[in-house]
């Protein structure tokens, strides 16, 4: 049982996320360009001068920050749904791997607490390992937000990013891939398990160019914290959303929560629905530099074989109806 205190924290801690996911990018832009016009304005030119100077850190492994990532509002974050990190196997840290992660969500709430930050354990579970998640590359063209999302681990999901962290001396590069990207995020139903994979082939030729072996990873209950409108393929509202993620990225979504006061009323606040990220075994896949569409073929489907087999391995235990199957498009 939570305490009144403890469960505003926690409160906080979910509301902080969403919006620090949907107006952070926005109110940094806005921030620095209006100091320019302002007794402040030396801030801003240097800050953007800073940015041209540091402009490709984000394709070269970032600039994480240990102190942010086990900040403590993560942990209430955590708690507040509850999520939880689940390890099925060992992951030796001599080997390098792509993690797949499903499904988007409308926020990837699962993935972000898990992998870019330290609240649900990762180093400890997955000892010798580092974690990068990746991201839109034109996230990282957005003064300060650019810098906050480095800090938690964060790196552009540009080749070049995804070429940097897998060449590194060092093994035990997790690079972690949300595959389904905006299209998935439009799926994000309650109740509902749908993945974008079938034409999603790009990590796997990664894996294949670097020999780092194939990982899938699932997040039951990430669908399940927001409700969405979804818009009929032939509506003007869907073929906005279609334009919008092809030219910049993401598709805006109209969803909905609880309210910060009310759980009776709609509001941003998601709903506290358990979030349970499991960590699949890993496919071990061989190094070729100039892979083949015949060996990407066969490594993509041993993908998607072992993510339905995760999913039905573990659905039950995570809530799961035992009728519940796993779509795959």
């Amino acid at each position: 049982m939570k305490t009144p205190k403890k469960q505003w924290l926690d409160v906080v801690g979910a509301y902080q996320f969403v919006l620090t996911f949907l107006f952070m990018g926005l109110s940094s832009l806005l921030l620095v360009f209006s100091l320019l016009f302002t007794s402040l304005w030396s801030l801003s030119v240097l800050y953007l001068a800073w940015l041209v100077l540091d402009w490709n850190t984000p394709n070269q492994g970032g600039r994480r920050s240990k102190w942010i990532r086990n900040w403590t509002i993560w942990k209430h974050l955590r708690d507040y749904y509850p999520i939880k990190l689940v390890k099925t196997v060992e992951l030796p840290p001599d080997q390098n791997y792509v993690f797949g992660s499903h499904p988007h969500g409308i926020m990837c709430i699962g993935t972000a607490c898990n992998f870019s930050t330290e609240s649900t354990g990762f180093s400890q579970k997955f000892p010798g390992l580092r974690a990068s998640l990746v991201g839109l590359d034109g996230l990282f063209h957005i003064p300060i937000y650019r810098d906050y999302l480095m800090a938690t681990g964060v790196c552009s999901v540009s080749r070049q990013s995804l070429d940097f962290i897998l060449s590194q001396p060092r093994r035990g590069q997790a690079v972690v891939i949300l595959v389904g990207g905006a299209q998935e995020s439009m799926y994000a139903l309650p109740g509902v398990h749908h993945v974008v994979l079938q034409n999603r082939k790009g990590f796997v030729r990664l894996a294949l160019r670097h020999g780092a072996s194939l990982v899938p990873v699932y997040s039951f209950g990430e669908n399940d914290v927001f409700r969405l409108k979804v818009f009929a393929t032939d509506s003007w509202q869907y073929l906005c959303q279609s334009i919008i993620k092809k030219y910049l990225g993401f598709a805006p979504c109209i969803f909905w929560g609880r309210s910060l006061f009310s759980a009776n009323s709609w509001g941003l606040l998601p709903f506290p629905v358990p979030i349970t990220t499991v960590v699949g075994r890993p496919i071990l896949v061989p190094q070729s530099l100039n892979p083949t569409d015949e060996e990407v073929d066969h490594y993509h489907t041993l993908y998607m074989k072992a993510l339905e087999e995760l999913f039905e391995e573990h659905k039950e235990s995570c809530g799961v109806p035992a009728s519940t199957h796993l779509t795959i498009t």
